[in-house]
């Protein structure tokens, strides 16, 4: 751009106004630019980075670049139509925002789990560590400059204990999604929605028989500021559980609806969760209602953030 402005001298660019829409972006950029340097100016009061003000639904901040964050996030299934079941574990990851637009975050998984008189289940218990991940995020779009956020998320992963089971195998995987959100009232209400699949294989380790399974899901939630630190919301997720690594046959599907909330602790720490209730669901073949063979009765979350 620089180089053709030169090459028209000073007369031939001023007779060349800047496009409507070009100047309308610029403007719009340093004024979203010019907004966060205020909110840093006073202490962050203002900004709200909506990456975890949703519970499991995610928004579409991924931190500014050169930022390091520790993110331990902890989620548990609980109930079976029979006996006793729940299982736990925590994702441990180390965030880092390579460009405004690009982030990558390996982890690993710790978790634990009790199973006991559930049909189609052995009896277990266990804890020990699980896995490990490798989360990359690209911002596509900057709701600040845009009708609405916009982050791809892709997460590859490797895992030695089944979590549902707690059986040991050895089992490959990834999981992509389409997190977009929304600011509705400036520094008040948002929303959010995702789209996500999921695929993999694994291995019992007993049988060294293979297995493959995939999933979709839809999520939306909404949140809003009722205080400077504390943001309460709802969220609504559905969830389709398949046979076969390309969605080729469905087992199950399941809806949760559950309340959430995030709360800034401190300048640089965060806490947040939700708890999804089962509100609706049906196995394939089961004339039961809800779907407690391939879903939990409860799934809940709860996240803690530290920035450095």
């Amino acid at each position: 751009m620089l180089a053709l402005g030169g090459l028209g001298g000073p007369a031939l660019a001023a007779e060349r106004p800047q496009p409507q829409w070009l100047a309308a972006y610029a403007s719009a950029t340093e004024a979203a630019a010019a907004a966060k340097a205020g909110a840093h100016d006073h202490g962050g009061d203002d900004h709200v980075d909506t990456e975890h003000i949703f519970g499991f639904t995610m928004g579409s901040d991924i931190g500014e670049k050169g930022e390091v964050e520790l993110e331990m996030e902890t989620t548990g299934g609980f109930g079976k139509r029979h006996g006793t079941y729940w299982t736990i574990s925590t994702l441990s990851l180390v965030k880092y925002t390579v460009t405004d637009s690009f982030r990558v975050a390996p982890g690993v998984i710790f978790g634990g789990s009790k199973v006991k008189n559930v049909p189609g289940f052995d009896d277990r218990q266990q804890a020990s560590v699980e896995g490990a991940v490798f989360e990359m995020r690209y911002k596509v779009l900057d709701r600040a400059v845009a009708p609405f956020g916009l982050t791809l998320h892709v997460q590859p992963g490797w895992n030695r204990v089944d979590e549902a089971t707690g059986l040991r195998v050895e089992s490959y995987g990834s999981e992509f999604a389409a997190l977009f959100d929304k600011e509705i009232l400036p520094n008040r209400l948002w929303a959010a929605v995702n789209l996500w699949y999921g695929t993999g294989a694994s291995r019992d380790i007993a049988t060294s028989e293979w297995s493959h399974d995939s999933d979709v899901a839809i999520y939306g939630a909404v949140a809003t500021r009722v205080a400077p630190n504390l943001i309460l919301g709802g969220e609504l997720r559905y969830l389709r559980a398949y046979e076969g690594m390309g969605l080729d046959r469905l087992k199950g599907e399941a809806l949760y609806l559950g309340p959430t909330f995030s709360w800034h602790i401190a300048r640089n720490a965060g806490l947040s969760g939700t708890v999804g209730f089962q509100v609706a669901g049906k196995a394939v073949g089961d004339a039961a209602s809800l779907d407690l063979e391939n879903f939990e009765r409860m799934q809940a979350m709860l996240r803690f953030n530290l920035l450095f």
